[in-house]
């Protein structure tokens, strides 16, 4: 069994740092133009921490986005979400590896949902889709995918995804990229279904049956909530990786901050039944910190010997 740790949490690590993006339109993806310093460093603190798998800070980093918030051309938008990728390429040279056999250090391409874009906490609820054909959805993921793998990605991962009609969007879109890799996490309202409704367990089947599909999972969900979705996919006897990627628990209000975290621990607390329910990537979301990620590291390290 092959292990992979991903990294954390990009924009509640980097607010806690000093760096103000929560309420900024484009969170942490603004700092790519005005401070990419900040970025290799959050790169290079989950490294030391014991990822392997490097998630680029091009969540919310779109070209419709950076052409309306922060006043560029397309071509500065497009360099801007290629340098996302180089800011972790070049974190992962200048940070010593201490990989186990089997596992080789990754970057992957953030690619979010359209709601992130619109900046009104829809990618929770994915009800744009309901308005939006598949062809406008393929369109708008099309310029940002297209950067980050000119950009040299190893891999794609689209993340956040609380629709099925957005995953199969980006699935159809993949085609025009025949050698490209992805991997899909999607976000859960309990331990059933996502965010907009429609049942957690179907919508990994039909992304994994994608040959350009190598792993697919769950993320910035509760962690109360990770067991019974992964135990939902028990029948489908999965051959491909399946990811966790939870957030913390805490949930975030606009003008107030992160707020009512129940679980002081959450990986520590669940990392054992996650891991004899299938999870082999795991990582973590929003307010998963560098010293949770060395925890897992550590523990990975201490049930594979």
């Amino acid at each position: 069994m092959i292990f992979r740790i991903l990294d954390g949490g990009a924009g509640s690590e980097l607010h806690d740092l000093g760096y103000h993006v929560h309420e900024d339109p484009l969170w942490s993806a603004r700092l790519l133009d005005t401070n990419p310093g900040a970025i290799k460093q959050l790169h290079k603190s989950y490294l030391e921490a014991g990822a392997d798998t490097i998630i680029t800070v091009t969540y919310q980093a779109t070209v419709a986005g950076f052409e309306k918030f922060l006043g560029v051309s397309t071509e500065r938008a497009t360099e801007l979400i290629k340098s996302g990728v180089s800011l972790a390429r070049e974190a992962c040279h200048e940070v010593p590896p201490n990989l186990k056999k089997g596992t080789e250090r990754r970057v992957a391409g953030s690619v979010g949902p359209y709601g992130v874009f619109l900046h009104d906490g829809s990618e929770y609820s994915g009800y744009y889709v309901e308005s939006m054909t598949q062809k406008e959805l393929i369109d708008w993921h099309r310029p940002q995918v297209t950067a980050l793998l000119d950009g040299g990605v190893d891999m794609l991962a689209v993340e956040t995804i609380p629709a099925l009609k957005e995953a199969e969007a980006i699935l159809e879109l993949l085609k025009e990229f025949p050698t490209a890799k992805a991997y899909f996490t999607f976000s859960c309202k309990d331990g059933k279904y996502l965010c907009h409704g429609e049942k957690f367990s179907e919508a990994i089947q039909i992304v994994m049956s994608s040959d350009q599909v190598i792993a697919a999972g769950i993320n910035c969900t509760h962690p109360s909530y990770i067991s019974e979705l992964l135990d939902s996919l028990r029948p489908l006897q999965i051959s491909k990786p399946i990811i966790v990627k939870p957030n913390s628990g805490e949930g975030w209000k606009s003008g107030v901050g992160w707020c009512g975290r129940g679980e002081q621990s959450p990986l520590e607390a669940h990392l054992t039944a996650w891991v004899d329910k299938g999870a082999t990537w795991i990582g973590g979301c929003c307010r998963i910190k560098p010293h949770d990620i060395k925890t897992l590291k550590e523990y990975v390290e201490h049930i594979v010997k």
